[in-house]
């Protein structure tokens, strides 16, 4: 979908919708003005029947209205005095709205109105990402009536914004252009994620690496299974083990700084199916474990958005990737492996299986001597229990860094909340016969699962980042949602914006 910035005369402009903000009692905004007179008073017709009362979010379509030459006119509520909650509401109706018609194109005022917390450029990229998202479809394995079916409804192709005023115009080009960054990101994250195990597998993600190389300009190094042995990856390839397809080591490098400038590294977990090994998973929903490398897939969609966007800072994507499958080959509860860094694991369960493929993914990283190191994955279950859906699981030793992730969080509505890494709770994993178990028992799983990875990065600033309950949609919804690519790159807009 293209998205264009300009001020045509609402009144006149030919398009198959026109979107106009409503406020809650008696506020008008100017776009409303003019579509009122030119109707001659339509809306405070249809307010006072009490078809729209400009409450955030609701939303009323007016087809055909004489007057103006849209072929449909969708109001949408505001809010009276309406703040970035009441605006974010407002952005993703009128998306979700925009995509149950049959429109390719629309004019959209929403980002004329003030609203507090958000500056013009913020409302921009909140809208804009609004309709990107909207509009997302996956298809590609569908075919003849079926893959008409998912077409309709993401229609949408060309919207053109209408900026407050002429002062506002930079900076609302300035926020599409963000947004538009970011949903190539999040879509190239969701599409890997929709993928099936069968054909989404390490040797896949590696070649579509590859292919950033040429589209995005990165640069990309893939181990296989010999060079990691010789790496003395013990832990990343015991997950292997049961899996016919083999293993890779994904880098791909964004060089945007200066060559001797220490880079942000991006670690994801790219477990591209997780039966869970011997410790097999139940059957039931066992088909929404492809989406165990959504942490993998947002550190691709995290480096095209650096790379597209054109980011002065050096970033680093890491993806170890692997299958978790039971196999006579496959690791066993009991076993004991040797990770990259020396330290020693007990295997208590097989289905613990994504923080050992981090562990030496982390200790790799430490050659680059990262500014920052940030690892992703779909971890745990316990912190699907502890935070459900709306908040990634944010874990860090560090102060300054774990509220630079949530405030970053906060900006991109796609937010974090930061739970205790403390040492009460290291005790839970002490082996008898290894330096550490890689489960901690029953209780604080999501703590104790950090708490293991913390070991692993103790000679860096490191956050560890647990989307379990936010990379996907589960039920008649079920997909990847390309969390948390927005939260990942406005944390590297901001870093490229302070150096």
């Amino acid at each position: 979908m293209k998205i264009t910035v300009s001020s045509p005369d609402i009144t006149r402009v030919h398009t198959h919708c026109l979107v106009i903000p409503i406020h809650e009692n008696d506020r008008w905004s100017a776009s409303a003005r003019k579509v009122e007179a030119a109707t001659q008073g339509l809306i405070s017709t249809l307010a006072k029947a009490g078809d729209i009362d400009g409450r955030p979010g609701t939303v009323l379509m007016t087809p055909a209205p004489s007057g103006i030459n849209a072929q449909r006119l969708l109001l949408v509520g505001v809010g009276e005095h309406p703040d970035a909650d009441d605006f974010a509401r407002a952005a993703a109706a009128t998306a979700q709205r925009l995509c149950a018609t049959p429109a390719t194109n629309a004019v959209v005022t929403l980002a004329e109105i003030s609203a507090k917390g958000i500056d013009p450029s913020t409302r921009a990229r909140v809208l804009a990402q609004a309709l990107h998202n909207a509009t997302y479809r996956f298809n590609q394995l569908k075919t003849g009536a079926s893959k008409e079916a998912v077409k309709r409804g993401g229609a949408l192709t060309r919207v053109t914004l209408v900026p407050g005023s002429s002062n506002t115009a930079s900076v609302t080009r300035a926020g599409v252009k963000e947004a538009t960054a970011i949903a190539n990101g999040m879509k190239l994250a969701q599409d890997l994620g929709n993928l099936p195990g069968n054909l989404c597998t390490p040797s896949y993600l590696a070649t579509q690496a590859r292919k950033l190389s040429r589209s995005h300009g990165l640069g990309v190094k893939i181990l296989d299974e010999a060079k990691m042995k010789s790496l003395k990856m013990g832990a990343l390839l015991s997950v292997s083990r049961g899996s016919r397809e083999p293993a890779r080591f994904i880098i791909m490098e964004h060089r945007g700084g200066k060559s001797n400038e220490a880079p942000v590294v991006l670690v994801g977990k790219g477990i591209t199916f997780d039966a869970g090994g011997i410790s097999l998973k139940p059957a039931s929903a066992m088909d929404e474990m492809k989406y165990d490398m959504c942490g993998g897939a947002s550190v691709f969609g995290a480096l095209v958005a650096a790379a597209e966007l054109q980011l002065k800072l050096n970033v680093v994507g890491i993806v170890p990737s692997s299958e978790n499958l039971p196999d006579g080959a496959a690791i066993k509860p009991g076993d004991i492996v040797t990770s990259m860094s020396g330290k020693t694991i007990e295997i208590l369960n097989t289905d613990a299986e994504g923080r050992l493929v981090l562990c030496d993914a982390l200790t790799y990283a430490e050659r680059y001597k990262p500014a920052a190191i940030i690892d992703i994955a779909t971890l745990t279950g316990a912190c699907v229990v502890a935070l459900g859906h709306p908040a990634t699981a944010l874990f860090s030793p560090d102060d300054a860094l774990a509220e630079e992730l949530l405030a970053c969080g906060n900006l991109a509505r796609d937010r974090a909340w930061r739970m205790p890494l403390w040492e009460d709770y290291q005790k839970q994993l002490n082996s008898p016969f290894a330096d550490m178990a890689n489960i901690g028992g029953r209780t604080a799983g999501a703590v104790t699962a950090a708490c293991f990875l913390s070991r692993f990065a103790t000679k860096m600033t490191w956050a560890h980042l647990d989307i379990a309950g936010t990379a996907w949609h589960s039920g008649a919804r079920k997909g990847s949602t390309g969390r948390p690519v927005p939260l990942l790159t406005r944390f590297l807009i901001n870093r490229a914006k302070a150096g």
